[in-house]
């Protein structure tokens, strides 16, 4: 069974940049075909899919929010991480970290952490 813990600040300050890890554990994020996605949900809307990375170390970004992201991995500590730069209050959410399958569908998610974008 794939677990995962999301960690990291819950508060932000404008025009700064969001850090969150995800240590997965019962998988390797090095398994063939196991891609690791970000997710969040800011209050009162719905999902949105921020990105992922690949097995193979390979990522890629929500074209909304390419700009402003990077995800990369620790294989030593089996952790991935986001990065989200320059960030507003309207990147306050829940935000949480997920196993995405081949057909693009969150088998296995993390518990979620609040960040607030606030001065």
């Amino acid at each position: 069974q794939v677990q995962l813990q999301e960690s990291g600040p819950g508060l932000v300050k404008p025009s700064q940049t969001l850090s969150l890890t995800c240590t997965v554990s019962g998988g390797s994020i090095t398994t063939n075909i196991y891609y690791w996605s970000w997710v969040r949900q800011p209050p009162g809307k719905g999902l949105e899919w921020i990105g992922y990375i690949a097995y193979s170390g390979s990522t890629y970004a929500n074209p909304s929010l390419k700009s402003r992201t990077s995800i990369s991995r620790d294989t030593s500590n089996n952790q991935f991480s986001l990065q989200l730069s320059s960030v507003t209050p309207e990147d306050t959410a829940v935000y949480y970290c997920a196993k995405m399958t081949t057909d693009y569908a969150h088998d296995y998610w993390g518990q979620g952490t609040q960040v607030t974008v606030s001065s």
